[in-house]
């Protein structure tokens, strides 16, 4: 059972809304997910870890890298060490502080990211492609609504 089976008629339509909103995201990420593993033998939260590293260029330490994909250390310490291991990421000393260092990708992890990125956009473009363009920018927009509504709200929450 997905999560939008959870609503009812009798729940409001934003909680409806909220619960297909989750659905969709799970179905895409799982479709993303099996693409990952079936033709680039890999996972997603690899391909999430070296999308951080991408933008980031000179690297970033790992609490920063921990910290961007909220998950533990642990589990950023477990994926760093697979893709050193396959030579698609490598640590770096960090001047002035002996016990850190940080983590970026190799040339070889640049190019298989890039590969894996431009799939990544395909398979994404794909699950969207039955609505129109101005059906994405209409979506798109209105997402942008919710977005600034909710920063707006845990703003104050933090000014309280």
């Amino acid at each position: 059972m997905d999560m939008e089976a959870r609503g009812h008629r009798e729940h409001p339509e934003a909680l409806r809304l909220w619960l297909r909103l989750l659905t969709c995201t799970q179905l895409i990420e799982k479709q993303v997910r099996g693409q990952l593993r079936e033709q680039f033998d890999t996972t997603l939260p690899r391909f999430d870890l070296m999308a951080q590293l991408e933008r980031n260029p000179e690297g970033l330490k790992m609490n920063e890298l921990s910290r961007r994909m909220m998950v533990t250390g642990g589990n950023v310490t477990g994926i760093t060490d697979q893709l050193v291991a396959e030579g698609l990421v490598e640590r770096v000393d960090v001047e002035g502080d002996r016990r850190a260092y940080r983590v970026r990708l190799t040339a070889r992890g640049r190019k298989t990211f890039d590969e894996m990125a431009r799939q990544h956009e395909d398979w994404i473009v794909q699950a969207f492609g039955g609505l129109s363009a101005r059906e994405i920018e209409t979506l798109h927009k209105l997402l942008g609504k919710v977005k600034q509504h909710q920063a707006d709200l845990n703003q104050e929450v933090e000014n309280t």
